[in-house]
């Protein structure tokens, strides 16, 4: 196979979620780029529904789906209308989440079991949907975007959330059991943990952002000396969505600028 058809992604259906900002944005439009159809999802219709006029401009198909990952029913809801649109779904990616920062003395429960909520359980409860219908197939490519800052504990004084940590470590041990348990259904199961981008929640024109607090600081500490930017995450998530990963499952790919190896 010519490494042009390895990460050929036409024919294929994702959902993204979180889709419709961000680096859960930028994974959207590249996975359309390779030729998938495509899913946009978060609890904001309205910020989807730009991401599909994106994509369909790149001449591509795309839908947008208003999807509470932390309720049952909006994922059953939102996989039943992914399924009736495009026949089938071959590619999940589990982009939504949250962060509240504050001391870990001081942590208010409900923003704690909020990051749980929607970070863990958002995430396992579209694995567990959507993995159903790929077992089903035979068939299927998750991706669960974790952190770099869930493999340890941060510096106070750069990341203060207890919950986000814990959270996003959660993410990746999930990862890999669900890569065990459903290798043999033919599902590969993976996890892109970015480090510090310059998007999203850490969008730099936004007050008390990490990047808008501490950017420049952060980048002279990275071994390539920069930031995340949004082309850094496209190889990733088109590796673990394409043909060629397949021998590739429950793994934790970090995307941090060499940071995590000092």
């Amino acid at each position: 196979m010519s490494s042009a058809k390895l990460f050929d992604l036409t024919g294929k259906t994702a959902i993204v979620t979180g889709g419709g900002s961000g680096l859960g944005r930028v994974m959207a439009l590249a996975l359309a780029e390779a030729g998938a159809n495509v899913v946009v999802c978060s609890r904001r219709l309205e910020v989807c529904e730009k991401v599909v006029q994106e994509i369909e401009g790149l001449g591509s198909q795309a839908i947008a789906l208003a999807l509470d990952v932390t309720e049952p029913a909006s994922v059953r809801q939102g996989l039943d209308q992914a399924i009736s649109h495009f026949g089938k779904i071959d590619i999940l990616v589990n982009s939504s989440g949250t962060v509240y920062e504050a001391p870990a003395t001081e942590m208010p429960l409900e923003q704690w079991r909020a990051m749980m909520d929607i970070n863990v359980t958002g995430t396992f409860l579209m694995c567990q949907a959507v993995g159903k219908h790929m077992i089903e197939n035979e068939y299927g490519k998750i991706i669960n975007i974790s952190s770099s800052i869930g493999f340890k504990g941060t510096d106070p004084e750069a990341v203060d959330s207890i919950g986000y940590t814990t959270s996003k470590g959660a993410v990746m041990t999930l990862t890999k059991d669900l890569a065990v348990k459903w290798g043999r259904h033919g599902v590969t199961v993976n996890s892109i943990a970015p480090g510090v981008f310059q998007t999203g929640m850490n969008n730099p024109e936004i007050p008390g952002t990490l990047v808008q607090k501490a950017g420049p600081i952060i980048a002279s500490q990275v071994p390539v000396r920069r930031l995340g930017e949004d082309n850094d995450i496209v190889g990733a998530v088109l590796y673990f969505a394409s043909t060629a990963s397949d021998y590739c499952t429950g793994q934790i790919l970090v995307v941090d600028g060499g940071l995590g190896a000092k």
